[in-house]
C-alpha cells in the first residue's frame, strides 16, 4: 500500500459553531457524543430557562464535533442526518471539513481508535484544574495521514458494509437467543401447570457452614450479580480482616440468594470454580433437596417475574439495602414441583441453551473486535 500523506487536521478541517442565543430558542433538543466513538445520542428536548447557557451550539449534518471534557476517551464523532438542527452545550465545538480534501466519515472512522484518543489525551497534558479538556486549536493539531477523497470515499464504504455486517450478526444472535428465551418459558410453563406447590424449607432448605477464622487465614469471598447474571469473586480477606464478622463456606451446587438484593435478581448456583469461596452473613445458602428437587429448576423460577414476585414479598421494606430477604419468609415460599423427571428434562434444555450463549458470548468478542482490528489494518498499515 502507498503511504498517505500525513498533514495538520487544520489544514483540512476549521472550527464552524453554530452559536445560536438562548433567548432565541423557546425549547432546545439537546444531544450528547457517547465516548469510545459511539457517536450521538438523544437526550431530548429541555427549556433554555432550565440551563445557564447563553447560547447552545446548533447542529449541521456532515460537521464534526468534540466534547472538550472527555474527547480523550473518544467522544468525538460526525454528525449524521439525524442529528441535523439539534443542539449541544458550548463544551461541544464544531468543525467543517474543506470538502475537496476531506470526507467527515473518513475521519470519523479515523478517530474511532484508541490510539487517536491517546494522542488527544496527551495533548490535554498539562492545563491546570482543566489539563482533561481538548480545545478546538488541541484537536486541530493532530495530524492524520490523508488519502485522496476518491480513495477515502471507497474506504469509507469498505468500512460500512463491514460495520454493517457485524450489526447483522449481533442481531442474528439477539434473535436467537430471544427465541431460545421465549421457548425456555414455555417449556417452564408446561411444567409447571397443575404442579403441587411445596414450600422452601421441605424441597431446599438452609445450610450454614460456619467458618473457624484464623488470624492468619485468606478466605477469598463469593459476590452474586443481580438480574440473574451469576457470581463473581472478591478478592480475599485476611483473617485480621475479617474480624468478628462471620464468613460461610460456599460449595458447588449450592442455591445462592443475597439477602439484600434477591428482589432484584441477586440468585445463583455456586459453580464449581466457586469452591472454596466464603459468603457473609448476608448470604442465604440452600441446598436443594435431590430426591425433589435441582438447583438449577429453582433458580429459574425464583427469576421469572412470579418467582421474583414471591422474593419481593418476603423482602419487607424500602428500596435498595432496606429491603431485606427474612430467612423464616424464604423457607415458607411454596414453589411448584413437578416431578423429578419433567425438571431433568427442563434443565437439560436449559443446559443446551446455556452452551449456545456460551458459544454466541465467543462469535460476539471476535465479531466486536473486527472493527478495531480493521481500522489498525487500514490506518497504521497506511503510514
Amino acid at each position: 500500500m502507498k503511504a498517505w500523506p500525513i498533514v495538520p487536521l487544520r489544514s483540512v478541517l476549521r472550527s464552524y459553531i453554530d452559536a445560536v442565543p438562548s433567548i432565541q430558542l423557546d425549547t432546545v433538543n439537546l444531544a450528547g457524543v457517547y465516548g469510545f466513538g459511539r457517536g450521538l445520542f438523544q437526550r431530548g428536548p429541555i427549556s433554555p430557562l432550565d440551563t445557564t447557557y447563553k447560547s447552545f451550539h446548533r447542529l449541521n449534518s456532515g460537521d464534526f464535533v468534540i466534547s472538550s471534557p472527555k474527547a480523550w476517551e473518544g467522544a468525538v464523532a460526525r454528525i449524521p442526518e439525524e442529528f441535523d438542527g439539534w443542539f449541544l452545550s458550548p463544551v461541544f465545538p464544531t468543525f467543517r471539513a474543506n470538502s475537496e480534501a476531506l470526507d467527515t466519515r473518513f475521519l470519523d472512522w479515523y478517530c474511532k481508535r484508541d490510539a487517536v484518543w491517546r494522542q488527544l489525551q496527551g495533548k490535554a497534558k498539562g492545563m491546570g484544574a482543566r489539563r482533561e479538556s481538548v480545545s478546538p486549536d488541541q484537536f486541530l493539531s493532530l495530524e492524520i495521514p490523508l488519502p485522496p477523497l476518491a480513495e477515502q470515499q471507497t474506504i469509507v464504504t469498505r468500512l460500512d458494509a463491514l460495520a454493517e455486517k457485524t450489526r447483522q450478526v449481533e442481531a442474528h444472535l439477539d434473535a436467537v437467543e430471544r427465541d431460545a428465551e421465549h421457548l425456555l418459558a414455555l417449556r417452564f410453563r408446561d411444567a409447571i401447570a397443575d404442579a403441587p406447590l411445596r414450600p422452601m424449607a421441605e424441597v431446599a432448605p438452609l445450610v450454614r457452614r460456619e467458618q473457624s477464622i484464623d488470624l492468619e487465614g485468606s478466605y477469598p469471598e463469593l459476590g452474586i450479580r443481580s438480574f440473574g447474571k451469576g457470581t463473581f469473586h472478591k478478592p480475599p480477606l485476611s483473617g485480621s480482616e475479617v474480624g468478628t464478622k462471620r464468613l460461610y463456606r460456599i460449595e458447588p451446587g449450592d442455591l445462592l440468594f443475597s439477602n439484600v438484593f434477591a428482589w432484584e435478581g441477586a440468585i445463583a448456583i455456586a459453580q464449581p470454580e466457586d469452591a472454596g469461596r466464603f459468603g457473609s452473613h448476608r448470604f442465604i445458602t440452600c441446598n436443594a433437596n435431590p430426591e425433589l428437587t435441582t438447583a438449577e429448576f429453582l433458580r429459574y423460577y425464583f427469576l421469572t417475574d412470579e418467582g421474583l414476585l414471591k422474593i419481593g414479598d418476603a423482602s419487607p421494606g424500602g428500596a435498595g439495602r432496606n429491603r431485606t430477604l427474612g430467612l423464616e419468609k424464604l423457607m415458607a415460599i411454596e414453589v411448584p414441583m413437578p416431578s423429578l423427571a419433567v425438571q431433568h428434562t427442563f434443565d437439560h434444555l436449559q443446559a443446551e441453551i446455556t452452551a449456545l450463549k456460551a458459544k454466541h458470548a465467543a462469535i460476539r468478542q471476535a465479531n466486536a473486535a473486527l472493527i478495531p482490528a480493521t481500522l489498525e489494518q487500514v490506518f497504521v498499515a497506511s503510514q
